[in-house]
């Protein structure tokens, strides 16, 4: 069976579009808000600290190595723990925030500083 990051690698770049997101900055939080659209899956990727995810409208299922599938309904907030390489399926046009305790205030450096590289 293939890990979450091995199907990821496969599949990278394969399925794009414009998830409308939206990035929230207070002081020391960030927020990335997106909106899956049915059917769509976010792929696997990984943080490198713990954060929550709050799913605030659809159905998804969220896969990880360590869990396996597991399905979530709005509205919801979930710990995903860094290091574990995750992604999100959504059975639902959905909107899925990720929030994370950061000092970065600059779009352009976020990706960079908080998802984990290989």
């Amino acid at each position: 069976m293939k890990t979450i990051n091995e199907m990821f690698e496969k599949l990278e770049g394969t399925f794009e579009c414009d998830l409308g997101t939206v990035h929230h900055f207070s002081d020391g939080m960030y927020a990335k808000q997106m909106h899956l659209p049915k059917g769509y899956t976010a792929l696997s990727h990984a943080h490198v600290y713990d954060h929550l995810s709050i799913l605030g409208k659809g159905k998804v299922i969220v896969r990880t190595d360590e869990e396996g599938a597991k399905e979530y309904t709005a509205p919801t907030c979930l710990e995903i723990k860094k290091g574990v390489h995750h992604s999100i399926e959504a059975l639902e046009d959905a909107v899925w925030f990720c929030i994370h305790a950061t000092d970065v205030t600059d779009v352009a450096e976020v990706d960079e500083v908080l998802i984990e590289r290989k």
